[in-house]
């Protein structure tokens, strides 16, 4: 197969498997409700390829591409769903921003972090990352051309629109001029500070790191942590969030350094991810395909073994590649091939 036709179905199997992990791994929407997933990758998918594109061609590695991601997270909920903002959201009677309620901002610390959390981390992130690690010899270029990353672009636009217009047909509610304004300058913001901020040389350490069957292990224990802190402990819950995520970000920004890091690592907090998401859906309950419950738990099952597929022929062809390379996947780094501090992942 040319690169070429790697490529595209590598932008195409992206385009599909952010609003899989996004909404249907979670459990947000059931498999009877499968055929939205058409509705919903425009934006999902658009977006974590655009951030893709955009994070490899100008090699800004992992953390400016987290810094893009918390953009897209900022999108969503405060323009697309302004869930960030609306009390009521969907008429669901849901509470969302009664936990940790900040007055004079109109928003919840606890939501806002939370949706900074699922979109930054596990929408575009983990997305990213189980894809890339299915195509390990193009992980760390571009796929498209100019052409293509306009029509993605394109097609992000498409899906933003198509989403508040859904959204606002069921839900006549719109946030604040004020609110909107803050959301659009935090999001240009985040844009500039992944894509302008200089680039400084990092420190690299010898030393061995954990296997990744650990690293994904303690990914999956962080991020189980992170969905499952109740609400109801309001500034505690937006505490304990903070705590685990400094805990991941600090830890991983630690170990990557080291020589032993490779891309089958980087694959392995993804995979800790997809499995927090596919197995807090039991106790999600959908917003979509919720009935009947038998169909529901089946698919989730379902959905589970993709993800738990996906992992499996990442790892594979990841380690594979990494020993055509002359490197061992265990204790070893593959020079270009091993992410650098730049390339932290989500």
């Amino acid at each position: 197969m040319r690169p070429s036709e790697r490529n595209l179905r590598a932008s195409i199997l992206l385009i599909f498997t952010a609003p899989f992990v996004a909404e249907y791994l979670l459990g947000d929407i059931g498999i009877k409700a499968i055929a939205t997933i058409i509705v919903m990758a425009p934006m999902y998918g658009g977006g974590a390829l655009l951030i893709r594109e955009i994070a490899r061609r100008l090699k800004l590695g992992w953390p400016r591409m987290l810094l893009l991601a918390a953009a897209y997270a900022l999108v969503e909920e405060g323009f697309t769903t302004m869930s960030l903002f609306n009390r009521d959201y969907l008429k669901m009677h849901m509470h969302l921003l009664d936990h940790a309620w900040i007055a004079p901002l109109g928003i919840s610390a606890w939501w806002t972090l939370f949706m900074l959390n699922l979109h930054t981390f596990w929408s575009m992130a983990v997305s990213i990352a189980l894809v890339e690690g299915l195509f390990p010899a193009q992980r760390e270029t571009p796929w498209l051309g100019k052409l293509g990353d306009s029509v993605v672009a394109a097609l992000f636009a498409i899906g933003c629109v198509l989403s508040t217009a859904i959204t606002l047909h069921m839900d006549p509610y719109v946030a604040s001029h004020t609110q909107l304004d803050v959301t659009a300058a935090l999001i240009v913001l985040l844009v500039a500070l992944a894509i302008l901020l200089p680039f400084f040389p990092q420190r690299e350490f010898t030393g061995s790191v954990p296997p990744p069957w650990l690293t994904g292990a303690v990914a999956l224990a962080l991020g189980l942590g992170v969905l499952l802190i109740p609400p109801v402990w309001n500034w505690g819950a937006f505490a304990a969030m903070c705590a685990l995520d400094a805990v991941f970000l600090v830890g991983l920004s630690l170990l990557h350094r080291r020589s032993g890091w490779t891309a089958v690592h980087t694959l392995s907090i993804a995979a800790g991810g997809a499995f927090a998401y596919g197995i807090h859906a039991f106790w999600q309950t959908p917003v979509l395909g919720a009935r009947p419950v038998v169909l529901l738990r089946g698919g989730q099952a379902a959905f589970l073994l993709l993800a738990a597929l996906m992992v499996l022929a990442g790892a594979r062809r990841t380690a594979r590649w990494l020993r055509t390379r002359g490197f061992a996947v265990a204790n070893q780094r593959p020079g270009d091939a091993r992410p650098d501090l730049s390339e932290l992942p989500g």
